[in-house]
């Protein structure tokens, strides 16, 4: 008996061509969520392993991103970014709290406390 006898399409398997290509969609969202996940991890144990710096730095810039949710009834939330311009010209961008935005301003002139991507705090002069 041939496949097509036995009640099986062309591949031989008993899968579809839809089949197939949900289960390459399915494996491909399951390879991103695991490779994001796996970065997460990493960068939370490389900053809970980096040093706490505290170095003097010059508010450069500010900036919000709005992420927005899906659904009937949407909703979405702020994450608020500063860069801050060290002595050696180096700059660096931070999520800030959002308590803490409104209160600098750009040209602010302080000291900047880190811990690897994590923004600690800053004190102005």
């Amino acid at each position: 008996m041939g496949w097509h006898m036995m009640g099986m399409n062309s591949f031989g398997f008993g899968f579809s061509g839809f089949g197939v290509i949900f289960g390459l969609v399915f494996l491909v969202f399951i390879g991103v969520f695991v490779f994001i996940l796996v970065k997460s991890i990493g960068q939370w144990n490389k900053n809970n392993n980096s040093p706490v710096l505290t170095v003097e730095a010059t508010v450069v810039t500010k900036r919000t991103s709005y992420h927005h949710s899906a659904g009937e009834h949407s909703m979405g939330h702020t994450t608020y970014y500063t860069t801050f311009q060290v002595e050696s010209g180096d700059r660096m961008e931070f999520a800030i709290p959002h308590n803490e935005f409104g209160y600098l301003v750009e040209g602010d002139k302080g000291r900047l406390t880190f811990q690897g991507t994590r923004f600690k705090g800053f004190q102005r002069q």
